[in-house]
């Protein structure tokens, strides 16, 4: 490892922790709520820490595979920790671990929380809560790579090892230019939605605060009963449909932008996407209409597209408590918690692409059963999928059914019931927010142990990085010198 040029990057990468506390910290200027003096001294830590690492001069800027992926885990693994100094210096929090919760899970775009009572907090810390999704959306490393694409000549591995999704790719030749390419795309759907929300009636504040979290897939809300407190049919759709967008692989959209809308319709991952939310917000809707869970269509289409669209999207908001709801449509939500959205979005899960790789690899492995002698490939868009893609989805599978596994008996020293530990640990691994039980919409993670929290938190990590870079730095030969 080239443990100089990593320091320096984990330095360069809290300095832009410091500059992304600026923007809370003028909301704790405005409303004067008493969370300011917690800010500056956050930001006087962060930013201390950070020149200090950055000042190293390493002999050589080359950035290699294993550098990208220490840079990745251990980059998040402080952004997690400094994250948490806000909401602890503030007192909104009863204790660190809590705090580090809340931070991982706004960084990772979980939406999970501790909080029983949102709507007292101060306004600076609200925005800070909801405002890590959006910086931990798109990869506060690949805004890094965008603002400064001096790291050094291996940014890409950096990009590789924090994006979400088997297969990584520039959109155009320069990974700088690539990056802000991306972020430009993501900051424009956000004042969007922004704008669309203060049309729908949200005050300014508020809609900021959903639409940082519907466009990095979050969900944190300022509101106990989170979106479903304004009881909006509008603002109910505005919310769905941009969550239902930024579940799609934001190097799509560059396509649109090229006027390359053919290609755009006619992606593999994009279809499957579609279909499978599509299909499941039917399932629902008829669902709910049987039960008479709902007076008419509308509002079971309503109700029943907010939800599978927050769930397969693992955004977390929500207009309706699901818990409620037949165990029939609970356990669709369920299959769209595990498949997530697709790959090089905000989404979290398994994703899309992989499941498609997956099946199609059993689907030929059987093939090769009956004609042994035939060679069969998977394909994607008209490509060919190389084999050690194909391997390394189905390692990955195998590796998230046993990180899974320790999780839940982990968690189940807590002694809480099947369903909550179970799926406690399928909405913090696929970055969701809610899950059933004690942990549903209604719910929160406060009644869960110290150990458990910080299980939860790491699961969180994990989930948003794709196993793999935290795994890593358990590894002995990440540390050897290259």
């Amino acid at each position: 490892m080239n443990l100089k040029i990593v320091l320096r990057s984990l330095g360069i990468l809290l300095i832009c922790e410091a500059i992304a506390l600026l923007p809370p910290t003028l909301v704790a200027f405005l409303y004067q709520d008493g969370d300011l003096p917690a800010f500056l001294i956050t930001i006087s830590i962060v930013l201390a820490v950070g020149a200090t690492l950055s000042f190293i001069k390493p002999t050589s800027k080359n950035i290699y595979a294993r550098d990208g992926f220490a840079i990745v885990a251990m980059g998040w693994l402080l952004m997690s920790f400094f994250g948490a100094f806000p909401f602890y210096i503030s007192g909104a929090f009863p204790s660190f671990i809590d705090s580090f919760f809340e931070s991982s899970s706004g960084l990772t775009t979980t939406g999970s929380s501790i909080l029983t009572a949102i709507e007292g907090l101060p306004h600076g810390v609200l925005f800070w809560r909801s405002f890590t999704h959006w910086i931990g959306g798109m990869g506060i490393l690949v805004l890094t790579i965008a603002i400064l694409p001096s790291l050094g000549t291996g940014s890409m591995q950096i990009m590789k090892a924090e994006s979400p999704g088997p297969i990584v790719g520039r959109i155009v030749p320069k990974l700088g230019k690539t990056a802000k390419i991306l972020y430009s795309i993501y900051l424009g759907i956000t004042l969007v939605e922004v704008l669309l929300l203060c049309l729908a009636g949200m005050n300014v504040f508020d809609a900021f605060i959903h639409a940082l979290g519907t466009v990095g897939t979050g969900g944190f809300s300022n509101m106990n009963a989170s979106v479903g407190y304004y009881n909006s049919a509008l603002i109910d759709w505005i919310i769905t449909i941009f969550m239902i967008v930024c579940g799609v692989n934001f190097s799509l959209y560059y396509l649109i932008f090229k006027g390359n809308i053919k290609t755009f319709f006619k992606n593999n991952e994009l279809r499957v996407y579609l279909c499978i939310l599509l299909g499941a917000i039917l399932l629902i809707t008829v669902d709910l209409l049987a039960r008479h869970t709902y007076g008419s269509f509308g509002e079971a289409l309503r109700f029943s597209s907010f939800q599978a669209a927050s769930v397969m999207t693992t955004t977390g908001y929500a207009t309706a408590d699901f818990n409620e709801w037949s165990m029939f449509s609970k356990m669709i939500l369920l299959i769209l918690m595990f498949i997530g959205g697709c790959a090089g979005s905000t989404a979290g899960g398994l994703k899309v692409s992989r499941a498609i790789i997956c099946f199609k690899s059993i689907k030929h492995s059987l093939k090769q059963i009956i004609h042994p002698n035939g060679y069969y490939s998977v394909r994607m868009d008209g490509k060919k999928i190389d084999d050690k893609t194909v391997l390394s989805v189905l390692n990955y599978f195998f590796i998230y059914m046993i990180i899974f596994t320790i999780g839940i008996i982990i968690i189940s020293l807590d002694g809480f019931d099947f369903t909550t530990t179970l799926t406690s640990v399928i909405t913090t691994l696929n970055n969701i927010g809610p899950g059933l039980g004690l942990v549903g919409p209604t719910g929160n993670f406060s009644a869960f142990s110290d150990v458990s929290k910080l299980v939860f938190s790491i699961l969180m990590i994990i989930g948003r990085l794709e196993i793999y870079p935290i795994l890593l730095l358990l590894t002995p030969d990440l540390w050897k010198k290259n």
